[in-house]
């Protein structure tokens, strides 16, 4: 029998007035499980947080919260809690006032209010600050106290929309770090918004790529980073060095060519005709610049900048008119000639925009 996801929204459409922002979102979450929306700023995926938690109405489409559809019911019905970028504390209230507010207005006794605030706190190591200020409390503390309000009222689903993002980059990482730690013990369903790659592929069981109010791609966080789908994922995961090149069918494989040099046999797959390859600058490695090499492919070039950001260093080589950065643990000169090696495998490879109809060998 299928699990109920926790979490399901189906052709749901969003707008603000006549613009239309989400276009046809389908999307399950399954009990437990932690996602990661992953978008550049204006893709709609807080957008997407606050259709869920009913903060912004829907146009069309069904939101179910296991299995129940929400999409009619004010936020407070739906049992899902928010955590915000900004805090959204009350500046007047401790911490026990903050992270007991839903609760109270549950209607839940003191004592209780009290106890279940004490577990909360000390899940996220806030034991004895209950009577302290918020304003009075740092940022990384101050987010703590918004997880805890979220956390203490129970709900089915969990919504952080950029809760890190205005937090140092030291705190950032540690409270990422006690996020996913928490998840993994209280076993809660969790739906995290961000614009940081790594953030997401750190934290999530799977990643949701946004462009344009679509899902782009969806999947585990190494799937989506080593097997972009498109050019957009691809440039988004970090692959934003391009090189076009020129793939030619054989009886075995194919040959991938590039400016004049002669075309390198390859057992992979890959569309025929003029295509894009998109590949991340730790991909690029120097060698010597005539280098033949089996599955790579090496561009003559010369070192045009240099730099030590600290246990290696960074250089820009120009090939033509384009420069790509590698990373290097050997001193170079200026000017020195140099082969930048692209192992094939290594290489994102779709159909150039002119030749969009290219097939698969």
């Amino acid at each position: 029998m299928t699990e109920t996801p926790a979490i399901e929204v189906q052709n749901l459409h969003v707008g603000y007035g006549a613009t239309p922002v989400l276009h046809g979102i389908d999307l399950a979450v399954a009990p437990g499980e932690f996602v990661a929306i992953l978008g550049s700023s204006g893709c709609g995926k807080t957008t997407l947080l606050r259709t869920i938690a009913g903060f912004q109405k829907s146009s069309a489409g069904a939101i179910r919260l296991s299995g129940r559809d929400v999409a009619n019911l004010p936020p407070e019905k739906r049992n899902i809690a928010m955590v915000f970028q900004s805090y959204a504390l009350w500046p007047h209230m401790t911490v026990l006032g903050n992270v007991g507010y839903g609760l109270r207005l549950r209607g839940v006794p003191r004592p209780e209010v009290r106890r279940r605030v004490g577990e909360v706190l000390k899940l996220l190591n806030l034991s004895g600050l209950e009577e302290r200020k918020v304003t009075n409390l740092s940022g990384g503390q101050r987010q703590r106290v918004a997880l805890g309000r979220a956390l203490a009222i129970d709900p089915q689903l969990l919504l952080l929309d950029e809760p890190l993002s205005n937090l140092d980059a030291k705190v950032r990482v540690q409270l990422r770090q006690e996020i996913k730690t928490l998840q993994n013990r209280l076993g809660f369903t969790a739906i995290h918004v961000t614009h940081d790659r790594e953030e997401a592929m750190t934290m999530a069981d799977r990643i949701v790529v946004m462009d344009a109010g679509r899902i782009a791609q969806a999947g585990p966080p190494k799937e989506v980073y080593d097997r972009p789908n498109s050019p957009f994922v691809a440039s988004f995961m970090g692959a934003e060095n391009t090189l076009d090149l020129e793939v030619a069918r054989l009886p075995e494989g194919v040959a991938i060519g590039v400016g004049g040099a002669a075309p390198i046999p390859w057992s992979g797959e890959a569309p025929v005709g003029p295509v894009t390859a998109y590949f991340r600058d730790d991909v690029a490695k120097l060698d010597n610049p005539d280098a033949r090499l089996p599955g790579a492919i090496v561009l003559p070039g010369r070192i045009a900048h240099r730099a030590y950001p600290g246990g290696h260093y960074r250089y820009g080589v120009a090939i033509g008119d384009r420069h790509f950065t590698v990373t290097d643990e050997r001193y170079l000169d200026l000017d020195t000639p140099v082969g930048l090696r692209l192992p094939l495998a290594e290489l994102h490879l779709f159909p150039s925009a002119k030749d969009e109809g290219g097939t698969h060998a």
